[in-house]
């Protein structure tokens, strides 16, 4: 989750400017870099992605994507069908969807990976007790077993080879019966439906069958459980 930030957001969030550059002032006053409008608005300018506070990234996020609540309750809501001790979270980014999976699973222990020390910093203050690491999806997977998988708006950034050889690694460290549950931007059949901003370059999206099949071929029982124009949530269960 952390570097979704696509090309039409600087647009979406123009009204928000005067919010925000309040927000950058306070932050820059305990020491930290302030943070640049010019790239900002150079959309095209890869560095875009990663110029963005952790305060005001949910802000930034749903007013880029409408249906960011539906697809975070729904993620939780699915979390209920199976018992989890141990759930991982992939992109952990500020730590929303691992708060709202853990209403629903209080007792379970949170490990999550994101490559943001700075959206890590405010995860941790928001899910005490969490074990949180600084790494990226093509790395190494924190040691299994997992009840449960979750990742939103973070895989798209991989390629197509990327994302299988992850779904790989998520079915190694699931456990007997265990879910990954995948929440994402993809290519939607009809192209009218293409309405989450993404760069061409760091947003690498796919078809949500072509996921589903590389999941099987992971050994991995997957479905489609929600679809919304270019969103959609894939449900994977471990066979082992």
């Amino acid at each position: 989750m952390t570097q979704f930030v696509g090309r039409a957001i600087a647009g979406k969030i123009e009204d928000r400017r005067s919010k925000v550059e309040r927000t950058a002032s306070a932050e820059t006053s305990r020491n930290e870099e302030p943070i640049s409008w010019h790239t900002m608005n150079e959309v095209s300018d890869s560095s875009w992605q990663f110029h963005f506070y952790p305060a005001t990234y949910l802000e930034m996020v749903t007013a880029a994507v409408p249906a960011y609540e539906e697809l975070q309750d729904r993620i939780a809501a699915l979390s209920s069908a199976v018992g989890v001790g141990r759930f991982l979270d992939l992109g952990i980014g500020t730590g929303e969807t691992s708060l709202r999976v853990s209403v629903r699973h209080p007792s379970a222990t949170i490990v999550g990976i994101d490559e943001s020390p700075a959206m890590l910093a405010v995860a941790r203050e928001r899910l005490v007790g969490a074990r949180l690491e600084v790494a990226r999806l093509e790395e190494a997977l924190p040691d299994g077993p997992f009840d449960l998988v979750v990742s939103a708006l973070a895989v798209h950034h991989l390629g197509p080879s990327g994302k299988a050889e992850l779904f790989s690694r998520v079915a190694s460290v699931l456990s007997d019966g265990g879910i990954f549950i995948l929440a994402d931007v993809v290519i939607p059949d009809d192209p009218s439906d293409a309405v989450t901003p993404v760069d061409g370059v760091h947003d690498t999206p796919s078809r949500a069958e072509d996921q589903v099949r590389w999941l099987e071929d992971a050994g991995l029982r997957a479905s489609i459980a929600w679809r919304h124009r270019d969103l959609v949530i894939i449900v994977a269960t471990s066979a082992r």
